[in-house]
Protein backbone atom coordinates (compact mmCIF):
# COMPACT_ATOMS: atom_id res chain seq x y z
CA UNK A 1 0.00 0.00 0.00
CA UNK A 2 1.33 3.43 -0.91
CA UNK A 3 1.88 5.97 1.90
CA UNK A 4 -0.85 8.23 0.44
CA UNK A 5 -3.46 5.45 0.39
CA UNK A 6 -2.51 4.46 3.94
CA UNK A 7 -2.79 8.06 5.12
CA UNK A 8 -6.22 8.46 3.51
CA UNK A 9 -7.46 5.28 5.15
CA UNK A 10 -6.12 6.25 8.58
CA UNK A 11 -7.60 9.75 8.34
CA UNK A 12 -10.94 8.36 7.16
CA UNK A 13 -11.10 5.91 10.03
CA UNK A 14 -9.96 8.56 12.51
CA UNK A 15 -12.57 11.11 11.46
CA UNK A 16 -15.39 8.65 11.99
CA UNK A 17 -14.00 7.51 15.30
CA UNK A 18 -13.71 11.13 16.47
CA UNK A 19 -17.36 11.88 15.67
CA UNK A 20 -18.56 8.67 17.36
CA UNK A 21 -16.74 9.58 20.56
CA UNK A 22 -17.84 13.20 20.35
CA UNK A 23 -21.45 12.03 20.35
CA UNK A 24 -20.75 9.70 23.25
CA UNK A 25 -18.99 12.29 25.42
CA UNK A 26 -21.47 15.09 24.67
CA UNK A 27 -23.62 13.46 27.35
CA UNK A 28 -20.99 13.63 30.10
CA UNK A 29 -19.77 17.13 29.18
CA UNK A 30 -23.29 18.62 29.36
CA UNK A 31 -24.79 16.53 32.18
CA UNK A 32 -24.09 19.29 34.72
CA UNK A 33 -26.65 21.37 32.82
CA UNK A 34 -29.39 18.91 31.88
CA UNK A 35 -29.44 16.68 35.00
CA UNK A 36 -32.13 18.76 36.72
CA UNK A 37 -34.37 18.63 33.62
CA UNK A 38 -34.64 14.85 33.79
CA UNK A 39 -34.09 14.27 37.52
CA UNK A 40 -35.55 17.32 39.32
CA UNK A 41 -35.62 15.79 42.78
CA UNK A 42 -32.68 15.93 45.22
CA UNK A 43 -29.52 18.01 45.44
CA UNK A 44 -26.84 18.39 42.77
CA UNK A 45 -24.95 15.27 43.90
CA UNK A 46 -28.13 13.16 43.79
CA UNK A 47 -28.94 14.46 40.30
CA UNK A 48 -25.43 13.69 39.06
CA UNK A 49 -25.68 10.23 40.58
CA UNK A 50 -28.82 9.54 38.55
CA UNK A 51 -27.36 10.89 35.30
CA UNK A 52 -24.23 8.82 36.00
CA UNK A 53 -26.48 5.76 36.28
CA UNK A 54 -27.89 6.49 32.81
CA UNK A 55 -24.31 6.99 31.57
CA UNK A 56 -23.41 3.58 32.99
CA UNK A 57 -26.54 2.02 31.46
CA UNK A 58 -25.29 3.00 28.01
CA UNK A 59 -22.36 0.70 28.64
CA UNK A 60 -24.71 -2.26 29.12
CA UNK A 61 -25.41 -2.21 25.38
CA UNK A 62 -21.75 -1.92 24.42
CA UNK A 63 -21.01 -5.65 24.83
CA UNK A 64 -24.12 -6.40 22.76
CA UNK A 65 -22.99 -3.94 20.11
CA UNK A 66 -19.45 -5.33 20.26
CA UNK A 67 -20.73 -8.86 19.70
CA UNK A 68 -23.12 -7.98 16.87
CA UNK A 69 -20.82 -5.51 15.12
CA UNK A 70 -17.73 -7.65 15.72
CA UNK A 71 -19.32 -10.64 14.03
CA UNK A 72 -20.62 -8.36 11.28
CA UNK A 73 -17.18 -6.79 10.73
CA UNK A 74 -15.51 -10.21 10.47
CA UNK A 75 -18.17 -11.42 8.03
CA UNK A 76 -19.25 -8.40 5.96
CA UNK A 77 -16.07 -6.33 6.31
CA UNK A 78 -14.64 -3.55 8.46
CA UNK A 79 -16.09 -0.82 6.25
CA UNK A 80 -19.66 -2.13 6.48
CA UNK A 81 -19.51 -2.32 10.28
CA UNK A 82 -18.03 1.17 10.61
CA UNK A 83 -20.77 2.63 8.41
CA UNK A 84 -23.59 0.98 10.36
CA UNK A 85 -22.22 2.02 13.75
CA UNK A 86 -22.05 5.73 12.89
CA UNK A 87 -25.62 5.65 11.54
CA UNK A 88 -26.87 4.35 14.90
CA UNK A 89 -24.88 7.01 16.77
CA UNK A 90 -26.53 9.73 14.71
CA UNK A 91 -29.96 8.38 15.64
CA UNK A 92 -29.16 8.42 19.37
CA UNK A 93 -27.77 11.96 19.29
CA UNK A 94 -30.74 13.45 17.47
CA UNK A 95 -33.09 11.71 19.93
CA UNK A 96 -31.46 13.43 22.95
CA UNK A 97 -31.41 16.77 21.11
CA UNK A 98 -35.22 16.81 20.82
CA UNK A 99 -36.20 14.83 23.92
CA UNK A 100 -38.90 16.47 26.13
CA UNK A 101 -38.03 17.02 29.81
CA UNK A 102 -39.46 15.53 33.00
CA UNK A 103 -41.63 18.62 33.48
CA UNK A 104 -43.24 17.97 30.08
CA UNK A 105 -43.77 14.19 29.99
CA UNK A 106 -42.74 12.91 33.42
CA UNK A 107 -40.96 9.57 33.78
CA UNK A 108 -41.18 9.02 30.02
CA UNK A 109 -38.41 11.64 29.66
CA UNK A 110 -36.09 9.56 31.82
CA UNK A 111 -36.97 6.42 29.84
CA UNK A 112 -36.38 8.28 26.58
CA UNK A 113 -32.95 9.42 27.76
CA UNK A 114 -32.14 5.85 28.73
CA UNK A 115 -33.29 4.49 25.36
CA UNK A 116 -31.18 7.02 23.44
CA UNK A 117 -28.10 6.12 25.48
CA UNK A 118 -28.71 2.42 24.88
CA UNK A 119 -28.74 3.04 21.11
CA UNK A 120 -25.51 5.02 21.42
CA UNK A 121 -24.01 2.23 23.52
CA UNK A 122 -24.92 -0.31 20.84
CA UNK A 123 -23.20 1.88 18.25
CA UNK A 124 -20.04 2.55 20.23
CA UNK A 125 -19.71 -1.09 21.25
CA UNK A 126 -19.18 -1.94 17.61
CA UNK A 127 -17.14 1.16 16.78
CA UNK A 128 -14.13 0.41 18.98
CA UNK A 129 -13.37 -3.08 17.69
CA UNK A 130 -14.03 -2.22 14.06
CA UNK A 131 -11.99 0.99 14.10
CA UNK A 132 -9.13 -0.53 16.12
CA UNK A 133 -8.98 -3.46 13.70
CA UNK A 134 -9.32 -1.30 10.59
CA UNK A 135 -6.63 1.18 11.59
CA UNK A 136 -4.22 -1.51 12.81
CA UNK A 137 -4.59 -3.49 9.59
CA UNK A 138 -4.12 -0.37 7.49
CA UNK A 139 -1.09 0.83 9.47
CA UNK A 140 1.67 -1.42 8.12
CA UNK A 141 4.19 -3.29 10.27
CA UNK A 142 7.07 -0.80 10.55
CA UNK A 143 5.15 2.12 12.06
CA UNK A 144 2.06 0.34 13.35
CA UNK A 145 2.34 1.81 16.85
CA UNK A 146 2.49 5.35 15.46
CA UNK A 147 -0.38 5.04 12.99
CA UNK A 148 -2.61 3.01 15.31
CA UNK A 149 -2.20 5.63 18.03
CA UNK A 150 -4.53 7.83 16.00
CA UNK A 151 -7.38 5.56 17.08
CA UNK A 152 -7.05 6.89 20.62
CA UNK A 153 -6.03 10.33 19.41
CA UNK A 154 -9.39 10.59 17.67
CA UNK A 155 -11.14 9.09 20.70
CA UNK A 156 -9.72 11.87 22.89
CA UNK A 157 -10.37 14.30 20.05
CA UNK A 158 -14.05 13.46 20.30
CA UNK A 159 -14.03 14.33 23.98
CA UNK A 160 -12.08 17.54 23.27
CA UNK A 161 -14.59 18.51 20.60
CA UNK A 162 -17.49 17.90 22.99
CA UNK A 163 -15.87 20.12 25.61
CA UNK A 164 -14.97 22.82 23.10
CA UNK A 165 -18.54 22.97 21.82
CA UNK A 166 -19.64 23.38 25.43
CA UNK A 167 -17.07 26.15 25.97
CA UNK A 168 -18.36 27.97 22.88
CA UNK A 169 -21.99 27.87 23.98
CA UNK A 170 -20.97 28.82 27.53
CA UNK A 171 -19.53 32.04 26.11
CA UNK A 172 -22.26 32.76 23.56
CA UNK A 173 -25.39 31.97 25.57
CA UNK A 174 -26.53 33.32 28.90
CA UNK A 175 -26.40 30.90 31.83
CA UNK A 176 -30.18 30.74 31.87
CA UNK A 177 -30.43 29.93 28.14
CA UNK A 178 -27.69 27.30 28.43
CA UNK A 179 -29.42 25.53 31.28
CA UNK A 180 -32.86 25.87 29.68
CA UNK A 181 -32.17 24.65 26.12
CA UNK A 182 -28.55 25.36 25.10
CA UNK A 183 -27.35 21.97 26.38
CA UNK A 184 -29.22 20.40 23.43
CA UNK A 185 -26.93 22.05 20.85
CA UNK A 186 -23.98 19.60 21.22
CA UNK A 187 -26.29 16.64 20.55
CA UNK A 188 -27.74 18.27 17.41
CA UNK A 189 -24.22 19.06 16.18
CA UNK A 190 -23.18 15.46 16.80
CA UNK A 191 -26.12 14.08 14.88
CA UNK A 192 -25.27 16.21 11.84
CA UNK A 193 -21.56 15.29 11.97
CA UNK A 194 -22.44 11.59 12.16
CA UNK A 195 -24.45 11.89 8.95
CA UNK A 196 -21.42 13.48 7.22
CA UNK A 197 -19.17 10.66 8.44
CA UNK A 198 -21.70 8.06 7.28
CA UNK A 199 -21.18 9.22 3.70
CA UNK A 200 -17.40 9.39 4.20
CA UNK A 201 -17.27 5.81 5.41
CA UNK A 202 -19.16 4.54 2.40
CA UNK A 203 -16.02 5.39 0.42
CA UNK A 204 -13.46 3.74 2.72
CA UNK A 205 -11.14 1.11 1.26
CA UNK A 206 -11.44 -2.40 2.71
CA UNK A 207 -8.34 -3.82 4.46
CA UNK A 208 -6.04 -6.33 2.76
CA UNK A 209 -6.05 -8.48 5.89
CA UNK A 210 -9.80 -8.99 5.69
CA UNK A 211 -9.73 -9.62 1.94
CA UNK A 212 -6.69 -11.90 2.06
CA UNK A 213 -7.59 -14.18 4.97
CA UNK A 214 -11.28 -13.91 5.72
CA UNK A 215 -12.58 -14.06 2.15
CA UNK A 216 -9.87 -16.32 0.74
CA UNK A 217 -10.23 -18.96 3.47
CA UNK A 218 -14.02 -18.54 3.88
CA UNK A 219 -13.49 -18.19 7.64
CA UNK A 220 -15.90 -15.99 9.56
CA UNK A 221 -15.85 -14.52 13.05
CA UNK A 222 -17.77 -16.78 15.44
CA UNK A 223 -18.18 -16.35 19.18
CA UNK A 224 -17.56 -20.02 19.99
CA UNK A 225 -14.43 -20.00 17.84
CA UNK A 226 -13.14 -16.98 19.73
CA UNK A 227 -13.79 -18.46 23.18
CA UNK A 228 -12.55 -21.94 22.28
CA UNK A 229 -9.38 -21.00 20.42
CA UNK A 230 -8.37 -17.72 22.14
CA UNK A 231 -9.42 -17.81 25.82
CA UNK A 232 -6.07 -16.45 27.06
CA UNK A 233 -6.18 -13.48 24.67
CA UNK A 234 -9.80 -12.83 25.67
CA UNK A 235 -8.83 -12.62 29.35
CA UNK A 236 -5.78 -10.47 28.62
CA UNK A 237 -7.95 -7.87 26.89
CA UNK A 238 -10.46 -7.98 29.76
CA UNK A 239 -7.80 -7.08 32.33
CA UNK A 240 -5.98 -4.51 30.21
CA UNK A 241 -9.24 -2.78 29.30
CA UNK A 242 -10.43 -2.78 32.91
CA UNK A 243 -7.27 -0.91 33.89
CA UNK A 244 -7.20 1.44 30.92
CA UNK A 245 -10.91 2.19 30.82
CA UNK A 246 -11.44 2.77 34.53
CA UNK A 247 -8.49 5.14 34.72
CA UNK A 248 -9.49 6.93 31.51
CA UNK A 249 -12.98 7.74 32.80
CA UNK A 250 -11.57 8.65 36.22
CA UNK A 251 -9.00 11.02 34.72
CA UNK A 252 -11.28 12.59 32.08
CA UNK A 253 -15.08 12.39 32.26
CA UNK A 254 -15.34 12.14 36.05
CA UNK A 255 -12.50 14.62 36.56
CA UNK A 256 -14.67 17.46 35.23
CA UNK A 257 -17.22 16.82 38.01
CA UNK A 258 -14.43 16.19 40.52
CA UNK A 259 -12.99 19.63 39.89
CA UNK A 260 -16.41 21.24 40.50
CA UNK A 261 -17.92 19.13 43.28
CA UNK A 262 -14.77 18.25 45.26
CA UNK A 263 -12.03 20.79 44.46
CA UNK A 264 -14.56 23.65 44.37
CA UNK A 265 -13.85 25.14 40.93
CA UNK A 266 -16.67 26.78 38.98
CA UNK A 267 -18.28 24.86 36.11
CA UNK A 268 -16.67 27.14 33.53
CA UNK A 269 -13.21 26.80 35.10
CA UNK A 270 -13.53 23.03 35.42
CA UNK A 271 -14.50 22.78 31.75
CA UNK A 272 -11.60 25.02 30.68
CA UNK A 273 -9.07 22.99 32.70
CA UNK A 274 -10.25 19.72 31.19
CA UNK A 275 -10.32 21.15 27.67
CA UNK A 276 -6.65 22.14 28.05
CA UNK A 277 -5.71 18.77 29.52
CA UNK A 278 -7.45 16.83 26.78
CA UNK A 279 -5.89 18.84 23.94
CA UNK A 280 -2.38 18.16 25.25
CA UNK A 281 -3.29 14.55 26.10
CA UNK A 282 -4.52 14.06 22.52
CA UNK A 283 -1.33 15.48 21.01
CA UNK A 284 0.85 13.17 23.13
CA UNK A 285 -0.58 9.95 21.65
CA UNK A 286 1.30 9.82 18.30
CA UNK A 287 4.61 10.49 20.08
CA UNK A 288 4.00 7.62 22.51
CA UNK A 289 2.90 5.41 19.61
CA UNK A 290 6.14 6.25 17.79
CA UNK A 291 8.09 5.43 20.94
CA UNK A 292 6.39 2.03 21.18
CA UNK A 293 7.67 1.15 17.69
CA UNK A 294 11.19 1.47 19.10
CA UNK A 295 11.06 0.28 22.72
CA UNK A 296 8.24 -2.25 22.44
CA UNK A 297 4.52 -1.97 22.97
CA UNK A 298 4.31 -4.22 26.01
CA UNK A 299 6.99 -2.13 27.74
CA UNK A 300 5.18 1.09 26.90
CA UNK A 301 1.88 -0.22 28.25
CA UNK A 302 3.30 -1.84 31.40
CA UNK A 303 5.26 1.28 32.39
CA UNK A 304 2.31 3.60 31.73
CA UNK A 305 -0.19 1.56 33.74
CA UNK A 306 2.31 0.93 36.52
CA UNK A 307 3.25 4.58 36.98
CA UNK A 308 -0.41 5.58 36.75
CA UNK A 309 -1.34 3.11 39.46
CA UNK A 310 1.33 4.47 41.78
CA UNK A 311 0.46 8.12 41.06
CA UNK A 312 -3.34 8.01 41.29
CA UNK A 313 -3.84 8.27 45.06
CA UNK A 314 -1.37 11.07 45.81
CA UNK A 315 -2.22 13.08 42.69
CA UNK A 316 -6.00 12.91 43.10
CA UNK A 317 -5.62 13.81 46.77
CA UNK A 318 -3.58 16.84 45.76
CA UNK A 319 -6.17 17.85 43.14
CA UNK A 320 -8.95 17.67 45.73
CA UNK A 321 -7.06 20.21 47.87
CA UNK A 322 -6.01 22.46 44.99
CA UNK A 323 -7.61 25.87 44.50
CA UNK A 324 -5.37 27.11 41.67
CA UNK A 325 -6.38 26.21 38.12
CA UNK A 326 -2.78 25.94 36.85
CA UNK A 327 -1.87 23.54 39.65
CA UNK A 328 -4.91 21.36 38.96
CA UNK A 329 -4.03 21.33 35.25
CA UNK A 330 -0.44 20.21 35.96
CA UNK A 331 -1.56 17.47 38.35
CA UNK A 332 -4.10 16.05 35.91
CA UNK A 333 -1.46 16.08 33.15
CA UNK A 334 0.71 13.79 35.28
CA UNK A 335 -2.08 11.24 35.23
CA UNK A 336 -2.77 11.79 31.52
CA UNK A 337 0.90 11.27 30.64
CA UNK A 338 0.97 7.98 32.55
CA UNK A 339 -2.25 6.83 30.91
CA UNK A 340 -0.81 7.54 27.45
CA UNK A 341 1.41 4.47 27.85
CA UNK A 342 -1.78 2.43 27.64
CA UNK A 343 -3.87 4.68 25.41
CA UNK A 344 -1.49 5.07 22.48
CA UNK A 345 -0.87 1.36 21.98
CA UNK A 346 -3.95 -0.41 23.30
CA UNK A 347 -5.71 -0.79 19.92
CA UNK A 348 -2.73 -2.29 18.12
CA UNK A 349 -1.72 -4.55 21.03
CA UNK A 350 -5.22 -6.04 21.11
CA UNK A 351 -5.47 -6.38 17.32
CA UNK A 352 -2.13 -8.18 17.15
CA UNK A 353 -3.39 -10.90 19.49
CA UNK A 354 -5.88 -12.37 16.97
CA UNK A 355 -5.97 -13.71 13.38
CA UNK A 356 -7.97 -11.68 10.85
CA UNK A 357 -11.06 -13.91 10.66
CA UNK A 358 -11.89 -13.30 14.33
CA UNK A 359 -9.94 -10.09 14.98
CA UNK A 360 -12.78 -7.53 15.11
CA UNK A 361 -14.86 -9.73 17.41
CA UNK A 362 -11.82 -10.66 19.51
CA UNK A 363 -10.88 -7.03 20.05
CA UNK A 364 -14.36 -5.62 20.61
CA UNK A 365 -16.18 -8.17 22.80
CA UNK A 366 -13.80 -8.43 25.80
CA UNK A 367 -13.11 -4.70 25.52
CA UNK A 368 -16.80 -3.86 25.72
CA UNK A 369 -17.42 -6.23 28.64
CA UNK A 370 -14.57 -4.76 30.69
CA UNK A 371 -15.59 -1.25 29.66
CA UNK A 372 -19.13 -1.83 30.89
CA UNK A 373 -17.98 -3.29 34.21
CA UNK A 374 -15.22 -0.79 34.99
CA UNK A 375 -15.30 2.24 32.67
CA UNK A 376 -19.06 2.64 32.56
CA UNK A 377 -19.44 2.44 36.32
CA UNK A 378 -16.47 4.68 37.17
CA UNK A 379 -18.51 7.86 37.70
CA UNK A 380 -21.23 6.03 39.58
CA UNK A 381 -18.74 4.37 41.95
CA UNK A 382 -16.96 7.68 42.49
CA UNK A 383 -20.20 9.55 43.22
CA UNK A 384 -21.45 6.75 45.51
CA UNK A 385 -18.22 6.72 47.54
CA UNK A 386 -18.30 10.52 47.74
CA UNK A 387 -21.85 10.47 49.06
CA UNK A 388 -20.84 7.77 51.57
CA UNK A 389 -18.00 9.98 52.85
CA UNK A 390 -15.24 7.69 51.52
CA UNK A 391 -14.17 9.50 48.37
CA UNK A 392 -10.52 8.47 48.68
CA UNK A 393 -11.64 4.85 48.33
CA UNK A 394 -12.15 5.59 44.65
CA UNK A 395 -8.50 6.60 44.28
CA UNK A 396 -7.46 3.26 45.80
CA UNK A 397 -9.84 1.34 43.54
CA UNK A 398 -8.40 2.95 40.39
CA UNK A 399 -4.82 2.39 41.54
CA UNK A 400 -5.30 -1.32 42.31
CA UNK A 401 -6.96 -2.09 38.96
CA UNK A 402 -4.23 -0.21 37.08
CA UNK A 403 -1.47 -2.12 38.83
CA UNK A 404 -3.18 -5.41 37.96
CA UNK A 405 -3.22 -4.29 34.32
CA UNK A 406 0.48 -3.39 34.51
CA UNK A 407 1.34 -6.92 35.68
CA UNK A 408 -0.57 -8.46 32.78
CA UNK A 409 1.03 -6.08 30.27
CA UNK A 410 4.49 -6.94 31.56
CA UNK A 411 3.87 -10.62 30.73
CA UNK A 412 2.78 -10.00 27.14
CA UNK A 413 4.92 -11.22 24.26
CA UNK A 414 6.62 -8.61 22.10
CA UNK A 415 4.16 -7.82 19.31
CA UNK A 416 6.32 -5.34 17.40
CA UNK A 417 7.52 -8.04 15.01
CA UNK A 418 4.05 -9.51 14.39
CA UNK A 419 2.61 -9.12 10.88
CA UNK A 420 -1.16 -8.71 10.60
CA UNK A 421 -1.13 -9.74 6.95
CA UNK A 422 1.20 -11.61 4.62
CA UNK A 423 3.71 -9.23 3.09
CA UNK A 424 2.88 -6.44 5.57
Amino acid sequence: MTPLRRLRAILGGSAGNLVEWYDWFAYSSTSLYFASHFFPKGDAVAQQLQTAAIFAAGFVMRPVGAWLMGVYADRAGRRASLTLSVALMSLGSFAIAVLPTYAQIGVAAQLGLLAARLVQGLSLGGEYGASATYMSEMAGAKHRGFWSSFQYTSLIGGQVAALLVLVVIQHTLSKGALEAWGWRIPFAVGGVLAIVVFWMRLGLEETRAYLAETLATAKRGRTLTLLREHPREFLIILVLTAAGSLSFYAYTTYMQKFLVNTAGFSKDTGTAIMAGVLVLYMLIQPAVGWLSDHVGRKTTMAVGLGLGGLATYPVMTAISQSHVAAAAFGLIMILALCHSGYAAVNAVVKAELFPAHVRALGVSLPYALANAMFGGTAEYVAEWLKKAGAESGFYVYVAVVMLAGALVAARLRNTNVTSLIEGD
